[in-house]
């Protein structure tokens, strides 16, 4: 086996400490090691050993991407992720997994594929259940229930999409500009002859192809103009783009595919208005503010926190969080997950989860510690939002979207600034649903698990009406 190859990443470990404002002194004490020691790092006089390295990606598992990694360590970094998995009881030592990628490289990558597969084959388990219980004749999924899971298997990325967005935005507003509602329109009528009116309609959005005009609904809140407005730009110019994606994908249905294409145009909207790079950037910069990139990138919150969790490009991930919209009765309209947390097939979320106190308290940013029965743990935030119809013999829609991701990453989120993430009193412990939640002592409980049997007791009456066996 040849040797190791050194790894010097002085530039990238300065620009680490610079961009999180730590003295050397202070990054130093962090890594276990002597300011003059750090010094060399950062000048390439020494190169990274493996105990620094796992250090760092353990610490800074963003920063991270930017260094220069060789295949054993990202396969170290891999593996150690796959090990650890709540699955296993007790996790291997960073030295035992750093020398079993180093020597049994194959045996490493088999692992790690190994433990995708374990997951891939988890979720599709819970789609194959879901057709199988859903009402509707044949017990297969709607439409939109094919798209849904298209998207969650895609990993709510579609690179081709977001890589001619990213192009058109530069197209349209320059290399480091945000698309305005103005540039936008100038490139529909310089570029394709459609003009663009903004007045009072019944209907958000509609195009008249014979006389060449988009009308936009003038009663939508200015992020809403201009995201239909991208909304037709990208349709329009992307259109073969996201043609041929559709038709390429595994759906069953022609409505599913109809469905997809209106999908992918929404995300290419989005794409555009907040281009991958840049919005990266921003959003390690601002530590994930939802509100202070709403106000940069002129989007609305929920526009905001669904391209934060479409940040999945390889080798330029975001921050891995959560993503999910739920109205007023409870039902989840809206969901990714980059992390392990994922939502409820069935029925409604976990009623302990800060989303349904949102709801009912709109214009607030609520925030959770929680931790899951496998005993991760996340930070989470929910919002309450009001979308008004316009008009007042309408009833505005009324919906809270959360934003979440594991603790261990809460260097990377401010709303995490506040929470004493060490502190068992301050965990609530949440399910995923009722129908799966093994938590046998919740006073919260709507209905017992389904893998488990009740017993009644005709002369003892608990909070719970029943005991799980």
């Amino acid at each position: 086996m040849g040797k190791r190859q050194r790894m010097f990443a002085g530039a990238q470990l300065r620009t680490l400490r610079e961009r999180r404002q730590l003295r050397q002194a202070d990054l130093a004490r962090q890594l276990g090691i002597s300011p003059s020691y750090l010094s060399q790092l950062e000048h390439d006089d020494r190169p990274l050993t493996p105990r620094l390295i796992e250090q760092i990606a353990s610490l800074f598992p963003l920063d991270w991407q930017d260094f220069p990694g060789e295949d054993a360590e990202q396969l170290t970094l891999a593996l150690r992720e796959a090990a650890n998995d709540p699955l296993f009881d007790t996790p291997l030592p960073p030295d035992a997994i750093a020398r079993l990628a180093e020597h049994q490289p194959a045996f490493a990558r088999r692992f790690v594929e190994l433990h995708e597969a374990y997951r891939r084959a988890s979720q599709r388990l819970e789609m194959v259940d879901e057709a199988l219980t859903v009402e509707t004749g044949q017990g297969a999924r709607l439409p939109w229930e094919e798209v849904r899971d298209w998207f969650h298997l895609s990993n709510n990325y579609v690179d081709g999409i977001d890589r001619a967005a990213e192009r058109l935005a530069r197209l349209i507003a320059g290399p480091d500009a945000v698309p305005t509602t103005e540039a936008l329109q100038r490139h529909l009528t310089q570029v394709h002859g459609i003009a663009v009116e903004i007045r009072p309609l019944e209907e958000l959005r509609n195009f008249d192809a014979k006389e060449r005009v988009l009308r936009i609904d003038s009663g939508q809140p200015a992020s809403g103009i201009r995201f239909q407005i991208a909304y037709h730009v990208a349709a329009t110019t992307l259109g073969p783009v996201i043609r041929a994606i559709a038709e390429g994908a595994a759906l069953r249905s022609a409505a599913a595919r109809e469905l997809l294409t209106i999908g992918l145009a929404n995300y290419a909207a989005g794409a555009v208005l907040m281009p991958y790079g840049a919005f990266r950037t921003s959003a390690r910069a601002f530590r994930h503010d939802v509100d202070r990139l709403a106000l940069h990138y002129q989007t609305s919150f929920e526009q905001t926190c669904h391209r934060l969790s479409t940040m999945q490009r390889e080798g330029e991930r975001g921050l891995p969080i959560f993503f999910c919209r739920v109205d007023m009765a409870g039902n989840i309209t809206k969901r990714h997950s980059a992390t392990r947390l994922q939502f409820a097939r069935f029925g409604g979320a976990c009623p302990l989860w800060i989303v349904h106190e949102a709801a009912a308290i709109p214009d607030r940013i609520l925030v959770q510690l929680a931790e899951t029965p496998d005993g991760v743990r996340y930070v989470s935030i929910a919002k309450g939002l009001v979308k008004t119809a316009g008009r007042f013999d309408r009833n505005p829609r009324r919906y809270a979207v959360a934003l979440g991701c594991e603790a261990q990453h809460a260097g990377d989120f401010i709303y995490a600034d506040g929470l004493d993430l060490q502190s068992e009193r301050a965990v609530t412990p949440i399910g995923v649903s009722c129908r799966i939640c093994p938590r046998t002592d919740c006073e919260q409980r709507a209905y017992p698990p389904s893998d488990r049997t009740i017993a009644v007791d005709l002369f003892r009456r608990g909070v719970v009406p029943y005991q799980m066996r």
